[in-house]
This record gives C-alpha cells, structure tokens and sequence, in this order.
C-alpha cells in the first residue's frame, strides 16, 4: 500500500487530492495538513511512502520542508505539487531532495501515475518542469573536458547510462539504445547512485549536467 501525504493550506484542492489518490486500491491518504511544519512533523511520525508538498504554504514552505523532512532521513519520496513552474521554485527544489515536481494542474490519470513512480523509486518531472532545468543548465559555465574526480569511480557503461539517464531516457528507452536489458539498466542506475551517493535519479541529472558529462541540446 503507498501511503501519501498531503500539505497543501488550500483545503479544496488538499480534498481533491485525497478524494482522487484515495480512490485508488493501491493507496492511503494518512494524513492532510496544512502548512509545512506540520508536514514535516508528520512524515516523521508517519513515515509515508510519498509526500506531496505545496510550494507555497504558511509557516515553512515547501522547499524547507522538504530539505528538513530529507534531513530527517525518512524514506519518504517528495514530489513538489505547484501552480507555478518557475525556475527559482524547481531548482531549488531539486537542490532541497525533493524527487519529482508537478504542476497542480495535472490530469488525474498523471497525478496518480506520478505517486505510483515517486513510489517505486523514479523520478517523477512535469514536461514544463523539465525544460525549466533544461534551461537552467543552459545558463551554467561550461566545464573543462576532463572527467571530475567525483565520477571516476563509474565504469564506461555507467557513465554510458548516466548520460542517457540525464537526457530523460527510462530504463526501457537506454536498454533499447544499448542493447542490453531493462533489469541491467537497473543494476547499472543502483551502482550509479551507490557510488555517487545520490538519492535518486533527479539527482543524478543534476550531478551530469553540473560535472559536464551531458550538454543541453545533446
């Protein structure tokens, strides 16, 4: 059962949220808040499997409650629900740990794919979102062309992945692109985290884009 989290101070949409999530056989709402301090004290005495956290709230916005619920050091997955989409919000998002962002106007059918990937471990970006980190890399200073220290603990076929990774490919899709399985592609994304010690894949593209491996438009 994926258990879910809601912090949103407008209670019409939080009630939306639950009613639809709530609906589904494979989910729980344990609880409904409504500001950021009372998110964070609830993933750590609940410890949901998601969270879906408004970027704006009274008290502690999303972003800080999100940097403290990671800090805490809870397994709970956040994905930052917002009616903005604006850079300064996603990045710092990104930079907070949250795993995945999504506009409040997301269809239903989406919204409840995107708690069932933040469950499983993916990533979990809006269309809209992404380009805004797509352009954020844009506007970084290009690097040298030497592999930084950090990643050369990642064998060829790692960095291989990661690449393909960073340009928003899924498992299936970088299988298919290097010929070999899904579940190697798997293996290889678990190494690539292990070694990077990285949360998750969001994380992961950040760090190839930061370190150069990936330019943007390539």
């Amino acid at each position: 059962m994926i258990r879910i989290l809601i912090a949103d101070d407008q209670a019409l949409v939080a009630a939306g949220f639950r009613a639809i999530l709530d609906a589904q056989p494979d989910m729980e709402v344990v609880a409904e808040v409504g500001d950021g301090r009372q998110a964070v004290e609830a993933a750590r005495r609940l410890q949901p499997t998601v969270a879906l956290l408004d970027v704006r709230m009274p008290v502690l916005d999303g972003i800080e409650a999100t940097r403290r619920i990671v800090a805490a050091g809870v397994a709970t997955r956040v994905v930052i629900l917002t009616t903005f989409d604006l850079d300064e919000y996603v990045w710092l998002a990104v930079q907070a740990g949250a795993s995945g962002f999504l506009l409040k106007d997301v269809r239903r059918e989406q919204l409840v794919v995107g708690v069932r990937a933040a469950a499983s471990g993916e990533t979990v970006v809006a269309p809209a979102v992404a380009q805004r980190l797509v352009e954020r890399f844009a506007r970084l200073p290009k690097p040298g062309t030497s592999r930084p220290d950090t990643f050369a603990a990642l064998s060829d076929r790692e960095l291989d992945v990661l690449r393909l990774v960073a340009r928003g490919l899924s498992n299936a899709e970088i299988a298919s692109e290097l010929f070999v399985s899904p579940a190697t592609v798997k293996t290889h994304v678990a190494a690539i985290l292990s070694k990077l010690d990285l949360r998750d894949r969001i994380q992961a593209v950040v760090a190839a884009y930061e370190a150069g491996l990936v330019q943007p438009g390539a």
